[in-house]
């Protein structure tokens, strides 16, 4: 230790300041119009239609339904419920397809999962991929679900748009997700949602199949002359599929497999199936039971094996590289340790066998899922069939799949975030490939989301909590640039308690730094400081001077989150010091820049320009230019606060060029907020209330309330012709 009490900083610190900072309330009006913009992108979600049989009379209910609802300006809100497998979805895609002309603003979809393994989906999930859908970027959406259920209702109150809520489990979990206007939303659940009476939900409750609508979909399913040939033993197939369409659509592919065999075949082989199931159907479901037991016993060896392994993997939906993983397939290497898996077995073909026997659901993009009835099959295959063993292998398969692949969009985002060695099992390890570069790499992250966090969860109750712990810290840069601040602390909580369980100290620590970053996000810089201080003290008793260190910038941060500048000017200064004799150089310029931002606050503009030029130089030194930036807009700021314009405009037009290129909106807004106070000083009036409206729209657009009323209050003075303000009458800022 050099002479006090170690304190430091993680090399990740100043990302904290970065391009998306979010906070929790937007005060004034949402305006979305830099970068990507709302107004333009309309969202199809609906996944496409199925044959519809027999449902004429409830979709004229909720055609009726909705007309009335348009005469007298409300929304139309109906729901569908019904059995597992009746047809719900298929009748609410068929009727919202149809109402595509007069509903030009986009389609909504959403599967909320209420028969999931790991539980409902949070609205706060579903929000968030419909803001993400109507446009928003994912790092102006907002933290908790009223606020993003506030921005919902605003974005979608003057568009016409459908929405579909598949699946749901409750009316607590539909209420948030309903639209603002004059839109048409579709709830289906196996349950009777009377709950969304109060919301003017009108219920629509699917039987099952007439048997004439019965065997007519059988009739389109084999797409042949065999049920005309043969219409006594198709009526006593689909009276044994007891009038449910999926049962009658999974005993169609299997027989339309099979050209040659007659329908009493059929018949025959599930008048015995039934009968070994009765005792135990749930709900009125032994038709589909029936049915899934015997389109799986017909499946080829290797088909049926991934059928019910994919009946371990814990999410409700995934690509085809997990077909990969959990069949033992053979990797690229790139993720890990590669072992042989058996060369007879090509995923892809045996997905296509799964998804022709009316198995799996193809959802586009090399991505599937299953009914939820066919994934309790599916689990109930594996649990019959595989040892308990084989289910524990094949799952460490699937955690390693994501971690291996997390790992490489992690490496992809930010190549200086430090990556400690991870742990898999005896593979092989399948990773993906996502593309290259980092727009790609988040978009992966993005996409499987709820499958991460469906891992860590569950890997935190088996043997595998080394992937818990590994896969949150995997998704640290992903969750600084897009900000899901409910998976960030979820998955950290989760990474911690695993760590601790496991006696793995540095990981501990890991999942301590990077877990504050997300209470600072949230704005419980209790937690945060909390968290950075206790990471302190383990490493101080590990003797590792330089993971100290590296907690300093941390507890800095939240010091002048605080208000507490003396605080926070002791540890950034010590940290400067400290982190380059321990080998960090970027950490210290970090801590330089954040230890010259006090000093602007402060006011002692000689010592923050002497610090920033610092930092700027050692920041270009290791070629971080994100951040050099950053010290190029704290220097043009302290110019203009010293009353030097002309050098103030050099730094921030050099500084906006980089940070416009990187899509850095909290930090451009800053630059533009300045050089509008340049513009103003100088008598350019319309040059500055141009910066200005663009500064006041990144701000708004990051939830930065404090600066985005700072803004208007400027423009409203130029409105009214006031004059222009003092040089460095204002401080830096929302530091973020």
């Amino acid at each position: 230790m050099r002479g006090q009490e170690w304190r430091g900083h993680n090399e990740l610190s100043g990302v904290v300041h970065g391009p998306s900072v979010q906070a929790g309330v937007v005060h004034g009006d949402v305006h979305i119009r830099t970068g990507e913009k709302a107004e333009q992108q309309l969202p199809w979600q609906l996944p496409p239609a199925v044959r519809l049989t027999d449902r004429t009379a409830e979709v004229e209910r909720l055609e009726r339904h909705r007309a009335l609802a348009a005469q007298r300006a409300h929304p139309a809100l109906a729901t569908v419920s019904g059995l597992g497998g009746v047809g719900k979805t298929a009748l609410a895609l068929a009727w919202l397809h149809g109402l595509r002309p007069d509903f030009p603003g986009g389609q909504l979809y959403a599967d909320l999962c209420a028969q999931a393994p790991t539980g409902p989906v949070e609205p706060a999930h579903v929000l968030g991929s419909f803001l993400r859908g109507l446009g928003v970027p994912p790092q102006q959406v907002p933290e908790g679900v009223a606020d993003r259920a506030a921005l919902y209702r605003s974005l979608t109150a003057d568009r016409r748009i459908v929405v579909l809520l598949d699946d749901a489990a409750t009316a607590a979990q539909v209420r948030p997700l309903l639209p603002g206007g004059s839109n048409v939303t579709l709830v289906t659940s196996r349950r009777r949602m009377s709950g969304l009476a109060l919301e003017g939900g009108y219920q629509v409750h699917l039987e099952p199949l007439a048997p004439e609508a019965a065997v007519e979909l059988l009739a389109a399913t084999l797409a042949d002359d065999r049920v005309a040939t043969q219409p006594d033993d198709a009526r006593a197939l689909v009276g044994l599929c007891a009038g449910l369409p999926l049962a009658v659509r999974v005993a169609g592919a299997r027989l339309a497999a099979r050209p040659q065999r007659r329908i009493t075949t059929m018949v025959r082989a599930l008048t015995a199936e039934r009968g070994r199931l009765d005792a135990l159907a749930i709900d009125g479901d032994h038709g589909v039971r029936a049915a899934l037991d015997l389109s799986y016993q017909g499946l080829p060896a290797e088909a049926a094996r991934l059928y019910r392994l994919l009946g371990v993997h814990p999410g409700t939906e995934f690509g085809g590289g997990v077909a990969g993983a959990v069949l033992g397939a053979v990797g690229d290497g790139s993720g890990g340790d590669s072992g042989s898996g058996d060369a007879r077995a090509d995923p892809g073909e045996l997905l296509d066998v799964l998804h022709d026997a009316n198995l799996l659901i193809d959802i586009g993009e090399d991505r599937y899922r299953f009914h939820d009835l066919v994934r309790l099959h599916a689990m109930g295959k594996a649990a019959e069939d595989e040892s308990a063993a084989e289910r524990a292998a094949v799952f460490r398969r699937i955690a390693d799949h994501y971690l291996a692949t997390a790992t490489r969009a992690e490496r992809a985002i930010d190549p200086r975030h430090p990556l400690r060695e991870r742990s898999y099992g005896p593979g092989p390890v399948v990773s993906e490939d996502f593309g290259d570069g980092t727009r790609a790499a988040l978009d992966w992250l993005e996409r499987e989301l709820p499958n991460l966090m469906a891992v860590i969860r569950r890997a935190r109750t088996t043997e595998e909590r080394d992937i818990s712990w590994q896969l949150a810290d995997a998704l640290g840069p992903f969750f600084l640039r897009r900000k899901h601040y409910d998976a960030w602390h979820t998955s950290h909580a989760e990474g911690l308690a695993a760590a601790r369980e496991l006696g793995d100290g540095p990981a501990e620590c890991r999942m301590l730094t990077s877990g504050g970053q997300g209470e600072l996000g949230r704005g419980d810089t209790a937690r945060a400081l909390e968290m950075f201080e206790e990471a302190a003290r383990l490493f101080a008793d590990a003797g590792d001077e330089l993971g100290y260190a590296r907690t300093s910038n941390y507890r800095g941060l939240a010091h002048q989150r605080a208000g507490q500048l003396d605080e926070a000017a002791e540890l950034f200064e010590w940290a400067a010091v400290e982190l380059p004799h321990c080998g960090d150089l970027r950490a210290g310029g970090l801590a330089r820049l954040n230890a010259a931002d006090v000093e602007f606050t402060r006011g002692r503009l000689p010592l923050a320009a002497e610090g920033a030029a610092e930092a700027r130089t050692t920041l270009l030194a290791v070629d971080d230019s994100y951040n050099a930036a950053r010290a190029a807009t704290l220097l043009g700021r302290i110019c203009l606060g010293d009353g030097r314009p002309d050098e103030a405009e050099r730094w921030l037009s050099g500084a906006l060029a980089v940070l416009r290129e990187v899509a850095a909106h909290y930090e451009t807004a800053r630059a533009l907020d300045a050089l509008g106070e340049v513009a103003e000083l100088r008598g350019q009036r319309e040059l500055a209330q141009g910066h200005y409206r663009e500064a006041l729209d990144l701000y708004v657009g990051v939830n930065r309330p404090g600066p985005a009323e700072g803004v208007r209050e400027r423009l409203r003075r130029l409105d009214e012709g006031g004059a222009a303000s003092g040089p460095g009458d204002r401080g830096p800022g929302d530091r973020g």
